[in-house]
């Protein structure tokens, strides 16, 4: 175990370097120089692709320097700190320093410490929902194979999956929200400010992504258990006499749950990077807008800053189902 997690440790970090030098260099040499937005904010829109204050903002910000130079001093500045110029102003960034956003020259770590738990919070809920429900309608369905229970809970998930996520979630809102007022109070409270208005306004957002996510869930669970419950152990354990409800919950269930368990690990993980329709229906200030709205305007360090945020979890996410089939499937070593 203590040698898997080294090496998962050791290639997971190499990977979360790789993205974040693609990104970087993907955007220093882009179509446009990610000075140019800071630069016509701070002129109110005098400055050009070809003016002289452009290449001021460049020289200042590093972009006129070789990529590896400011790579560098990117990477040096998550572990030490740096200053950071732009125009006559100094802007001094500690360490873990993510940069200093070109929109309103704020921190970028700073806005990270910010809309991190709104994007924390909708994964933990909606990913709870995915689990609790798909895997216990899947389970219901398998169990009652070919019948029209079962015929009917697959077709409605097929149903409500046929329909984009945005407009499941536009019309909720719509709705649930500014016409009958069932969910009032959308939004998102700090948990440790008050804990039962944290739940009572993601609750609707929760059960909008709960649902719909669980969709894919339950086919999952329900091929995956079908497949168990014609397997030679699951026909032994039966043969032995044990309880229906013994065979499912210990037997079949606990296999069932490996391919599942792989697909929750990728969906967990960009969760976290953001759920961009979801916090732009609902107004919430988390990763995935805030995210999307840096790439419409170039703004270079907050890309990066959600890039290494999905990139870490990723990597996380995907350790932890490793270790959790070891769990699962007594089959299965980790070497």
């Amino acid at each position: 175990m203590f040698s898997f997690l080294v090496k998962r440790i050791l290639s997971g970090s190499l990977i979360i370097v790789l993205v974040s030098m693609i990104v970087y260099t993907l955007f220093f040499f882009g179509p446009e120089s990610p000075a140019l937005e800071l630069c016509r904010r701070d002129t109110n829109n005098r400055c050009g692709p070809d003016s002289a204050k452009l290449v001021e903002y460049e020289d200042r910000l590093g972009y006129n320097n070789p990529v590896h130079e400011e790579y560098g001093k990117w990477a040096k500045g998550l572990v030490a700190g740096r200053d950071i110029h732009v125009g006559q102003t100094v802007y001094e960034c500690p360490a873990p320093c993510l940069g200093l956003s070109y929109r309103d020259r704020s921190l970028v770590t700073d806005q990270m410490k910010k809309r991190f738990p709104v994007t924390l919070s909708l994964a933990i809920g909606a990913s709870f929902l995915y689990l609790a429900i798909g895997v216990t309608v899947g389970v219901l369905a398998a169990r009652r194979r070919g019948t029209f229970a079962d015929k009917a809970l697959v077709s409605s998930t097929l149903v409500l999956s046929s329909i984009p996520y945005y407009l499941v979630a536009l019309m909720s809102f719509l709705f649930l929200t500014l016409d009958t007022s069932v969910f009032p109070d959308v939004g998102y409270t700090p948990f440790f400010d008050n804990p039962a208005k944290w739940a009572t306004g993601l609750l609707l957002v929760w059960l909008v992504m709960g649902l719909y996510g669980a969709t894919s869930y339950t086919r999952y669970s329900r091929g995956a258990m079908v497949e168990s419950l014609n397997e030679d152990y699951v026909r032994t354990a039966k043969a032995k006499g044990l309880k229906a409800r013994s065979v499912v919950a210990k037997h079949a269930l606990r296999s069932a749950l490996v391919p599942v368990v792989t697909i929750f690990g990728l969906d967990v993980a960009f969760l976290m990077s953001g759920t961009v329709f979801t916090e732009q229906i609902f107004s919430l200030e988390g990763i995935g807008k805030w995210g999307v709205d840096a790439v419409n305007i170039m703004d270079l360090p907050v890309v990066q800053a959600t890039s290494l945020v999905l990139a870490i979890f990723v990597v996380i996410s995907t350790m932890v189902v490793d270790i959790l089939y070891s769990v699962l499937d007594p089959r299965v070593r980790l070497s």
